[in-house]
């Protein structure tokens, strides 16, 4: 079927989702997911934790495409932390390898929906045949003008901030900057997310409450949507009810309520 359109790509809803409730023009512009429960899925099934992983890169295709159809300007996916290193040496080593072999596969379909390849994250120090994908992936998509996809790898929130912390200091022991002209703007120049909007919808699947060093200085405002569902089973219309439940929040940023005034 040709799902090139949003019509056609958001086709037949579950019972559970109107669609006609969806307000297309209050699409959160950056939509981040941490991808979390693909073990757990495999587990469930008696599968093996690799299988999980694989699964869980078939529930990404289908969210980058759908964010694509609905217009998001940026979807970010926490996909290995810096905390990673310390699963059992054979779970690493497969993820890099599906990490090199998925971004061959899938680079037709970043190319055929225009979308942009972002890393967030020390991919220098990844293995050399992920690196070497990693950095071709960067180059194939550099001009791109559709949507961005901001792969967290070798990534942690602190580690990102202790980093911008280092880059500045550098800049003010050379001269470049005075430490007083240090603010809010400066610091987020020198994050890996520098140029993109902050995430106005954080999705955790798995049921998990906790943000697990990701994005800690960027989320600082964004809506959280929790959902028990393992990411392999997270879908288009599991992405359609997050998007809904945002559009139902009052985002304050600190001010008064405008519904109720408070």
């Amino acid at each position: 079927m040709d799902d090139s359109t949003f019509e056609t790509f958001f086709a037949d809803p579950p019972a559970s989702i109107d669609l006609n409730a969806l307000d297309r023009t209050r699409v959160p512009r950056h939509i981040s997911c941490i991808m979390d429960g693909n073990g757990r899925w495999a587990t469930s099934r008696g599968l093996s934790r690799g299988e999980g992983h694989k699964a869980g890169i078939v529930s990404l295709r289908e969210i980058i495409t759908a964010c694509v159809r609905l217009g998001v300007d940026v979807l970010s996916a926490y996909a290995f932390s810096t905390e990673n290193w310390s699963r059992p040496k054979a779970e690493v080593n497969l993820l890099m390898h599906l990490f090199a072999k998925t971004f061959i596969e899938e680079l037709p379909l970043l190319h055929r929906e225009n979308v942009k390849v972002l890393f967030l994250g020390d991919i220098s120090s990844l293995p050399e045949e992920t690196r070497r994908v990693f950095e071709y992936g960067l180059a194939e998509t550099r001009d791109h003008t559709g949507m961005v996809l901001a792969l967290a790898v070798n990534y942690g929130g602190r580690a990102e901030i202790a980093r911008a912390a280092r880059l500045l200091a550098n800049k003010v022991a050379a001269g470049e900057l005075s430490a007083d002209d240090i603010d809010e703007a400066s610091i987020a120049g020198e994050l890996y997310t520098a140029g993109l909007p902050d995430p106005e919808l954080v999705i955790r699947t798995s049921g998990e409450l906790r943000i697990s060093n990701y994005l800690l200085w960027q989320v600082a405002y964004s809506e959280f949507y929790i959902t028990d569902t393992y990411w392999p089973d997270f879908d288009r219309w599991g992405l359609v009810e997050a998007i809904l439940a945002f559009q139902h929040r009052d985002r304050r940023f600190g001010g008064l309520s405008r519904a109720k005034g408070r």
